[in-house]
């Protein structure tokens, strides 16, 4: 076991997954020489050379649509697109052609690509660094759509995405990169894809949430312990397909639940949760169900006063726990 945080473990995963496969490929803007911009593919290149570790022009489309070639020619790619906010030129690539090759093929061709990108604000990156996507991707058939919160989560969700044998859009919530730490084992191992995790048990309230929203719904459930409320927080890590059953589960279980997440409150995949908890575990709740999100603004404001008055946090959260468990 070492301690490791979440740009670490990115790393490590995708060294091993290379050293295991060479069929394992990373392309990119700037994962070569510079070693990606926030270093998570630093050194790859020289230990494994310029065919595997390939630095791509400034084009979202072509590194996507390199890497879907590449998939079905034999390849296990791993792309990746520098910001999550840059990643729409290569929508068509992602949801017409990656997305839908199984299907279009009777089942014939996968492709087994992997599509990494850092998402997520707080750390004052503005207008176009800080755009949370999952919402609009989580909902295309065909397309797994994964957010670890902790390093172990990260190396080992990562490793299964290599793995699979359909398209992953494996997000890292930028804020998480250096500021999570844990224990990871070295071993080989992997983290299924479709299964959410309980990160703190509780009878109270369910919190369902993802990213670094985990850590923050941590602290706010930590801080109201002390007055007897106990509350369960639900790691998603896999956005699409999400893990129902564990779900489900945990709102029947407590009776209670709030949706946290980054992204904006309308449209957000806090909508779909509480779809699927209204339709399915309707009896088992005593209280409304709660979502805490980001406002319906255009953009994460610069300015780092205003961004931490626009994104969630543990205050917010504890607001929302005391006011729910008050029912």
């Amino acid at each position: 076991m070492s301690v490791k945080n979440v740009l670490q473990a990115v790393h490590d995963a995708l060294d091993e997954e290379m050293a295991k496969d060479e069929r394992v490929i990373v392309m990119g803007q700037d994962v070569g020489l510079r070693g990606g911009v926030f270093r998570t593919t630093e050194g790859l290149i020289a230990r494994y050379g310029e065919s595997r570790v390939i630095d791509t022009p400034l084009t979202e489309s072509a590194i996507v649509g390199v890497a879907i070639g590449a998939g079905i020619g034999g390849y296990r790619p791993v792309a990746e697109i520098q910001f999550a906010d840059f990643i729409w030129p290569a929508m068509d690539q992602i949801v017409s052609e990656a997305a839908r090759m199984r299907y279009r093929t009777h089942g014939t061709w996968g492709c087994p690509i992997v599509i990494r990108t850092p998402y997520g604000a707080g750390i004052h990156g503005g207008l176009y660094h800080s755009q949370s996507i999952e919402a609009t991707f989580a909902h295309v058939p065909g397309l797994k759509v994964i957010a670890p919160s902790t390093p172990r989560d990260a190396k080992g969700l990562l490793k299964s995405a290599i793995r699979d044998p359909d398209p992953v859009l494996f997000l890292e919530h930028k804020r998480t990169y250096r500021l999570i730490k844990d224990e990871v084992s070295d071993e080989d191992f992997t983290v299924p894809i479709g299964q959410a995790e309980i990160k703190r048990s509780g009878r109270d309230l369910s919190i369902l949430t993802y990213g670094m929203m985990v850590h923050e719904s941590l602290k706010a459930a930590a801080a109201v312990a002390g007055d007897g409320i106990s509350v369960e927080v639900v790691d998603l890590r896999t956005l699409s397909p999400l893990d129902k059953p564990a779900i489900l589960e945990s709102v029947r279980r407590t009776h209670k639940v709030i949706i946290v997440h980054e992204d904006s409150l309308t449209g957000g995949l806090g909508g779909e949760l509480a779809g699927i908890i209204a339709s399915e575990a309707f009896d088992s709740l005593d209280g409304p169900i709660i979502r805490v999100a980001a406002p319906d603004g255009p953009a994460t404001p610069f300015n780092s006063q205003l961004e931490a008055l626009y994104l969630p946090n543990a205050e917010k959260i504890e607001r929302a726990i005391r006011e729910l468990a008050a029912y």
